[in-house]
C-alpha cells in the first residue's frame, strides 16, 4: 500500500518560511544523524535543530556549490540515462506519519521515482568508487521513499573536477520499517518529550552543548555525583593515547630520517611528503607592548568554555 502524504507548495517561499517549516519534522537529511552514520552530523544536532527557538541558515561554499549545481547535477543525470526529471515545488509531510518530511530535488517524469542531487569534491571520490554510495545519503533516499511511497529512488553525483556517476536504489520493506520506527522514537522521545539525546563523542556534539551552555555562572559549584568510573575509565584512555601518540611519533621521526633532505617519497601503498611550509604571523606581544594603542583599537576579544579535569 502506497503511503499518503500531504503536499506542502514551496514555490515563492522565503527561505526563512522553509527554514522553519523544516523544524516541524525529521527531513530526510536529519536520516543519517538521527541512525548514527552521517559523520557531519549527530542525534544531538537534529534535537537542537527541531527544538531551537530560531532559524540555523547555513552559508558557506560548499553550501553554495551544492545549491548552484543542482541543475547541473540533474541534467547530467539526464543525459546519462534519457529519462526526464522535473522540480516538485512541494514539501511532502506523512500523513500516518506526520514528523516525517521530505523536500526532493526532482521527481522523475513517467515513473515512480525521485531524483538527489550531489556534489563532492575530489578528496571524497572513493566514498563513491565501485558503485558505492555514502551511508548517511543512502538513508536520505529511504527516507524520501517512506514519505512518498515512490518504489525507487536515484542518487546522482558530479566528483567535482573528475567526474559524473548515479546509483539506483529499490524500495527495502525492512529497511524502511527500521527507519521509520527510529525515527518515530526519536520524535517521541526526544524532540516531543523535549529530552536531549545522549552525546556520541563526535566533534558536532561539543559544538552543540557550547550553544547551549556558553556561559557559566562565576564560582558556581555542583556535587559531582555518578562519574568517578567514567572518569577512571578517561584516565586510562589518555594514557593509552598518550602510548600511541608516541608509537606514531617514533614512526613518522624513522621516515623523516630515511627521507633526509627530499620532500617526497613513495611506496606502492604510500605517498609521504616533507615539504616546506612558509607562514607570516604577526607577534602580538610586540604590537601589544609597543603600540597599546594599535592593539586596543585592533584586538578582538572572544568568550568560550575550557573544560579541565584534574585528580583530587
Amino acid at each position: 500500500m502506497m503511503n499518503m502524504y500531504e503536499k506542502i507548495p514551496t514555490a515563492g517561499m522565503s527561505n526563512e518560511e522553509w527554514l522553519t517549516l523544516r523544524k516541524t519534522g525529521i527531513g530526510g537529511s536529519d536520516a543519517g544523524s538521527i541512525c548514527g552514520v552521517n559523520p557531519f552530523g549527530s542525534p544531538m544536532k537534529v534535537y537542537h535543530d527541531k527544538t531551537s527557538s530560531g532559524v540555523e541558515e547555513l552559508d558557506n561554499e560548499a553550501v553554495r556549490q551544492g545549491h548552484d549545481l543542482e541543475d547541473y547535477v540533474a541534467q547530467r543525470f539526464m543525459e546519462a540515462t534519457g529519462l526526464k526529471v522535473r522540480r516538485s515545488n512541494f514539501m511532502y509531510r506523512s500523513v500516518e506519519n506526520p514528523f516525517m518530511i521530505a523536500d526532493v530535488d526532482r521527481l522523475v517524469i513517467g515513473e515512480d521515482a525521485g531524483l538527489e542531487c550531489k556534489t563532492a569534491s575530489a578528496y571524497n571520490a572513493d566514498k563513491w568508487k565501485d558503485g558505492e554510495i555514502p551511508l548517511h545519503y543512502i538513508m536520505q533516499c529511504y527516507h524520501y521513499m517512506a514519505v512518498t511511497g515512490k518504489r525507487t529512488w536515484y542518487i546522482a553525483a558530479v566528483i567535482l573536477g573528475q567526474s559524473f556517476t548515479y546509483r539506483k536504489l529499490i524500495w527495502d520493506d525492512g529497511l524502511i520499517a527500521q527507519l521509520i520506527s527510529m525515527e518515530k522514537d526519536f520524535w517521541e522521545d526526544h524532540v516531543a518529550a523535549k529530552v536531549m539525546p545522549s552525546p556520541d563523542g563526535s566533534k558536532i556534539c561539543n559544538e552543540v552543548l557550547n550553544q547551549y551552555f556558553h556561559s557559566a555562572r562565576k564560582g558556581s559549584t555542583i556535587r559531582l555525583e555518578g562519574f568517578d568510573d567514567r572518569l577512571n575509565r578517561r584516565a586510562e584512555i589518555m594514557e593509552q593515547i598518550e602510548i600511541l601518540q608516541k608509537e606514531q611519533n617514533s614512526i613518522e621521526q624513522e621516515i623523516k630520517l630515511y627521507m633526509q633532505d627530499n620532500e617526497y617519497a613513495a611506496s606502492d601503498s604510500y605517498k609521504v611528503s616533507w615539504s616546506i611550509v612558509e607562514s607570516t604571523r604577526l607577534d602580538s606581544k610586540r604590537i601589544r607592548e609597543e603600540h597599546p594603542e594599535i592593539y586596543r583599537d585592533y584586538a578582538k576579544q572572544s568568550v568560550s568554555r575550557r573544560f579541565q579535569i584534574k585528580a583530587a
